[in-house]
């Protein structure tokens, strides 16, 4: 599989994406990396590198997309960007799918105008997994649109329980909506819309569910609006930070503290991985006709690589085409459901 990587996306690059992208070929005998952005950086980065020479290629782009740019902005102005030209090589065939930790919108954004929605779909999502006491659920839509209408809700909900129904390999999976209480009657306008919707849908749909109960595992696939998703993720990776920090400082402070830690290192350990997103990698678009995968901004080498490997998988899985294939055999079934109605 050969996948685009935007080597100028992060906080860190292009320093961690080379050294995530070493740490994918050196991983994966499967994968080959197309490092894109300034060839002359990435040549001067690659020099003092060890790695396997035809595993690892750069494509030329001029610019760089800045975090603080507006999408409009960057699509209209950058056109030879990291971002373009790497969807470009998914959209050309000449790449089998696409890594950022760049700006999410602007990914976003050219890969709804480069690659095209799926049919039926009006607005591409990011799902992102996310642990629970239980099992992992998808949160659909995680800061893709931060503004929304009902019926996008209501498609987000059926691409994310194709996605955990394919890929999770849940049957049947429990979909519910992010709401202020689990009552039909709570939340704002769009929410309780959306409600409606869901109910009426070929959905396992088993109602909302507010902050509280997020993290219990009930659900499989949990649907909002963008900017909701966005702050549910970003709170969790920061309690989570929070809570192995405040438990080591409290641990610490005990007389018996050294000894309690190395009893609680095993613990903590595993709670971190868990709950790192460094070990998840990235979180998939769904609904582009292509295969492009979303990274944290402050991702590490090691998330960088396993983005790289959620895009081989997704990629050679053909996810995006059976996502498409089941939306469209699932509402031509249901004809009354508001789907692709611009």
């Amino acid at each position: 599989m050969r996948i685009a990587l935007d080597a100028m996306g992060g906080d860190h690059a292009p320093a961690v994406t080379i050294e995530g992208a070493i740490e994918s070929v050196n991983s994966f005998e499967d994968i080959d990396i197309i490092l894109v952005g300034d060839e002359t950086a990435l040549t001067r980065e690659l020099d003092s590198k060890r790695f396997p020479p035809n595993r690892i290629t750069v494509k030329h782009a001029s610019q760089v997309v800045r975090m603080d740019e507006s999408p409009v902005s960057a699509i209209r102005r950058k056109k030879d960007s990291s971002i373009r030209r790497g969807i470009e090589l998914v959209k050309g065939n000449e790449a089998d799918g696409f890594v950022s930790a760049g700006h999410s919108g602007v990914v976003m954004a050219t890969a709804l105008l480069v690659l095209g929605v799926s049919v039926l779909v009006d607005r591409p999502a990011i799902a992102a997994i996310m642990p629970t006491l239980k099992l992992p659920f998808v949160l659909i839509d995680a800061g893709a649109n931060l503004h929304c209408k009902p019926q996008n809700l209501l498609q987000f909900a059926l691409m994310g329980s194709m996605y955990c129904r394919f890929i999770l390999g849940r049957e049947e999976p429990k979909v519910a909506l992010i709401s202020t209480g689990e009552e039909d009657t709570k939340g704002n306008e769009l929410t309780k819309e959306t409600f409606k919707l869901l109910k009426e849908a070929d959905l396992n749909f088993i109602g909302n569910v507010d902050g509280k109960d997020i993290f219990t595992g009930e659900a499989d696939v949990i649907v909002c609006d963008g900017f909701t998703g966005n702050v549910v993720l970003k709170t969790s990776e920061g309690l989570a930070d929070a809570l192995i920090r405040m438990l080591k400082r409290e641990v610490g402070n005990l007389t018996t503290g050294r000894i309690g830690y190395l009893l609680l290192k095993p613990a903590l350990r595993n709670f971190k991985k868990k709950t790192d997103y460094d070990e998840y990698g990235g979180a998939p678009l769904l609904g582009i006709q292509g295969t492009c995968i979303i990274s944290h901004g402050r991702s590490t080498a090691k998330a960088i690589k396993n983005a790289i490997k959620v895009a081989s998988d997704f990629a050679q899985k053909k996810v995006y085409e059976i996502i498409s294939s089941a939306i469209e055999d699932d509402l031509s079934q249901h004809e009354r459901l508001p789907i692709g109605k611009k």
